[in-house]
């Protein structure tokens, strides 16, 4: 039955990108510097193609910008000259071969801030900075702190690893992307999204893991509660010349934030061509369980002149295999020490 299902939903992908990439081709050509952004044969703005949202932006604004909203040219050029010097410090401090993690040589942050030079991806509140967590929340982080004192980020808390995924969480069981959400968030690597669009879906299909939302926009409700996903129910409807995309139903927790939300978050994430070069991308996050109050970031998307890349997740799966079999042994030998 789940071969059937993953058969199926597969099929409905790639009809989906058969349909749409031939009247992707047919967009009309871009605009020019001053222009309004292009739009496609039927006249919706045109988001067709690879999005790439690395920045060196902060997501929250540094204390000691205080409420500065912007950087003026010189302080934002100063600052990637700071940040890039940092990662050619790691780079000669760190050992080739680190058990458990990448070094240097693998993150691709990028080497500018956004171009709009905000001081931080976090637009609302004013103050750069997400809200506070729930007394729940804060509670409920801190027993799983507890809970994994002394096991590393890829290893499974003691006797878990089904319910309980640790802080790699679905990274490491290659669920989802640490960064492609949803919402997505700039992040270590692969840091792209391909947009496909027609008058009736829009295709989000990320590098990371490769994971795929496919968006109606033909007015039609959400699912019902009871059909909770991973990634959550999308829809998307036009308002003026900004997709929204809202999304509900998630199954659990994401990889968002560390895995702070629940099932009770509710996404808006609005799309805006706002030139040739660049798409506007805005999440408003709410989750009672997690949050004191709703808040917003911001990332101005640039146009990738590159195709996405194939992101092979532990590749055979040799690596969960090796994961779970050196979390075993760990258990084993913690429990032989306890028991002398």
């Amino acid at each position: 039955m789940t071969e059937r299902i993953l058969s199926s939903s597969c099929a409905l992908v790639v009809a989906l990108f058969l349909t749409i990439v031939p009247a992707a081709a047919q967009a009309q050509s871009a605009a020019a510097p001053g222009e309004s952004p292009p739009r496609t044969p039927w006249g919706a703005p045109d988001l067709n193609g690879v999005w790439d949202f690395r920045t060196l932006t902060p997501f929250e604004r540094p204390s000691e910008l205080a409420d500065q909203e912007f950087f003026t040219d010189e302080e934002a050029a100063a600052f990637e000259a700071d940040r890039l010097a940092e990662f050619a410090v790691r780079d000669d401090q760190e050992p080739a071969d680190i058990v458990g993690n990448y070094n240097q040589f693998w993150f691709d942050p990028g080497n500018k801030v956004s171009e709009t030079n905000q001081t931080s991806l976090v637009v609302d509140p004013s103050d750069g900075r997400v809200p506070p967590l729930t007394p729940e929340a804060e509670a409920k982080r801190a027993v799983a702190r507890q809970a994994r004192e002394g096991v590393d980020r890829h290893s499974p808390t003691y006797g878990g690893f089904v319910e309980d995924l640790g802080p790699g969480m679905f990274a490491v069981r290659c669920i989802l992307g640490f960064n492609s959400g949803p919402p997505m968030t700039p992040a270590g690597y692969n840091q792209n999204v391909h947009l496909v669009q027609t008058p009736d879906y829009v295709v989000l299909l990320n590098e990371m893991v490769h994971s795929s939302r496919v968006v109606p926009l033909d007015g039609r409700p959400h699912l019902p509660e009871s059909m909770r996903q991973w990634m959550g129910d999308s829809r998307g409807h036009w308002e003026g010349d900004t997709l929204v995309v809202d999304t509900t139903n998630f199954l659990r927790e994401t990889s968002f934030r560390g895995g702070v939300t629940t099932s009770s978050l509710h996404l808006r994430e609005r799309f805006t061509r706002v030139s040739d070069g660049t798409l506007m991308y805005e999440v408003t996050t709410e989750d009672p369980n997690a949050w004191h109050r709703p808040w917003t970031y911001r990332i101005p998307m640039v146009k990738s002149e590159y195709p996405l890349y194939e992101y092979a997740c532990h590749e055979g799966n040799y690596g969960l295999y090796n994961i779970l079999a050196g979390a075993r042994e760990q258990e084993a030998a913690a429990e032989a020490a306890a028991s002398r």
